[in-house]
């Protein structure tokens, strides 16, 4: 038996072993990603786009994202959690900014697309099974709300500026201190 046949008969995969499978396209590979992945990029999608008849449609989006563009994970540029969470952050931006998704919108009846915000601020465990809201939360209060505006409710710098009336540079500074102080953490936390 070769060395792939081996991981392909084991429950658990490192994420060195994953990111192998998934570029040779072995389908057992893609069966255990969206297995141990797929409630934690759902709940990215649906602080989003707070509806779960879209996140069910961007899920699907985003696991052929992952499929399809593998070979261009880089661990050099960051962790591979790291990277199908941008996929799924930036499919679900587009997703809200395409024309079908505002026609849409535009054609529904406000009691269609208003949904209860305690359900939807509920969290799944299983969408934070690295526990990362709890690692959001050691981050000072200011820095927290830049994080959640920028990368769950999909808020660019500049909507970010205007909407906290701050200058955009220091919405910038601040969104890197964030980021570097969560990058420490997630180092601490490995």
């Amino acid at each position: 038996m070769n060395g792939n046949t081996l991981l392909i008969k084991t429950n658990y995969y490192s994420e060195e072993q994953l990111i192998l499978l998934l570029k040779d396209k072995n389908e057992n590979g893609f069966h255990y990603l969206y297995d141990h992945y797929s409630g934690a990029l759902y709940g990215v999608i649906l602080r989003i786009v707070q509806s779960k008849e879209y996140t069910e449609e961007i899920i699907q989006d985003v696991f052929v994202k992952i499929w399809n563009s593998i070979a261009q994970y880089d661990a050099g540029k960051g962790r591979f959690y790291t990277w199908m969470i941008n996929i799924a952050r930036n499919t679900a931006i587009d997703y809200l900014k395409s024309k079908s998704f505002q026609n849409e919108l535009k054609n529904q009846s406000l009691p269609d697309f208003v949904y209860d915000s305690a359900e939807l601020s509920v969290q799944d465990n299983t969408s934070d099974h690295i526990g990362f809201s709890s690692i959001l939360g050691s981050l000072e209060e200011d820095k927290q709300q830049l994080i959640d505006m920028a990368y769950y409710q999909g808020y660019t710098q500049n909507e970010i500026s205007e909407k906290l009336k701050m200058p955009l540079g220091t919405v910038k500074t601040k969104m890197r201190s964030a980021l570097m102080k969560l990058k420490d953490l997630l180092k601490d936390y490995q």
